[in-house]
């Protein structure tokens, strides 16, 4: 910046005036003979303030005064070195004819201070890393600023579907992180204090994610299960099962029946194909909507009924028998019939 440059050039000025004078001093003489030639000239020093560190061709000569203290020197080049509050050196070298007087007058002004610029100033956003798809997330800067202009705050987000409900202007804003799953929401403020100074303008940004939403498998669920049921207690849970189907037009079922450790041969089929033949049958569930499956063996005879919604992964039947260990009884057999004598 333009000012602080000039007030680094002026930090160490300072205001020297000095003045030279020059005088002849003769030596005393009689009408009746020759004046001698001098041997020494004079240099004068004063200075305001007073009491600063004097030195001539490398040696001290004690301090200055406020009035004018007479060196009587040889004639010839000297050098006088005055050190100044600031601690800096005032030096100049004054050649002394002999005879002469030549006076040194030296003013020091201290320069002022340089006025401190309030800028630059610090700007931090705090923000919460991470927020769920959904959530109000807020941003809020922190600075520390010393001027007593008043500060600007212009926020931008982004993506672009990022959207501040409230806080514009303001230190603080919300946004609304709804629709920017699997995005990353970016703060940008900059705050000015009105001046166009570009040092007075300071930038900060912060950055929030919002992860994309787990993919859930679909699952079905278990509806039912009945172990030696009777076929009017089977019945009344098909006439269950028939209202679930025909409230959600894409649901399928699954039924798995598994034959007892003792029961019939050919247990298993028999209660896929009842069950299946009542829902068709008897409720009107398209057939294409079940899915009969002979599941093994269990214990008891059993009947187990799934719902799945569309695009799930199809259950599995579940034994609790190996084949091997099952014993079934004959299967039975159906009623003689009898022939017709003629």
């Amino acid at each position: 910046m333009s000012t602080f440059k000039h007030a680094r050039q002026l930090r160490f000025l300072f205001a020297v005036g000095f003045a030279l004078m020059f005088g002849v001093m003769h030596a005393p003489a009689t009408a009746y003979g020759k004046p001698k030639k001098a041997k020494y000239g004079t240099i004068k020093i004063l200075t305001t303030p007073g009491g600063l560190p004097l030195s001539v061709d490398g040696k001290p000569y004690g301090e200055t005064t406020t009035d004018y203290r007479a060196l009587d020197l040889e004639p010839g080049l000297h050098v006088i070195d005055i050190t100044l509050p600031s601690g800096q050196r005032w030096t100049r070298e004054i050649e002394l004819p002999p005879g002469r007087i030549k006076c040194v007058a030296l003013n020091y002004h201290p320069a002022p201070p340089v006025a401190k610029s309030p800028c630059p100033y610090p700007v931090i956003i705090s923000a919460p890393g991470q927020v769920s798809e959904g959530e109000i997330v807020t941003y809020t800067s922190d600075l520390t600023y010393g001027g007593s202009a008043s500060l600007h705050y212009t926020w931008k987000v982004s993506p672009a579907n990022a959207r501040i409900i409230s806080g514009a202007g303001t230190p603080t804003i919300t946004v609304d992180s709804t629709g920017l799953a699997g995005q990353r929401i970016t703060a940008v403020l900059v705050v000015d204090d009105g001046s166009g100074d570009t040092v007075c303008r300071q930038t900060a940004q912060a950055f929030t994610f919002v992860p994309a939403h787990e993919k859930r498998a679909i699952e079905g669920r278990e509806y039912d299960t009945c172990s030696n049921c009777k076929f009017d207690d089977q019945k009344a849970r098909l006439d269950n099962l028939a209202v679930e189907l025909q409230g959600d037009p894409t649901t399928t079922t699954y039924i798995f029946a598994y034959g007892g450790r003792t029961s019939p041969v050919g247990q298993a089929d028999r209660l896929l194909a009842r069950s299946r033949d009542y829902l068709v049958s008897q409720r009107g569930i398209d057939a294409s909507r079940i899915i009969l499956s002979n599941g093994g063996f269990r214990e008891e005879d059993a009947v187990e009924i799934w719902l799945v919604p569309r695009g799930a992964t199809p259950p599995r039947p579940s034994p609790t028998i190996q084949a091997g260990d099952a014993r079934p009884s004959p299967a039975p057999s159906s009623a003689p019939t009898r022939r017709r004598r003629g």
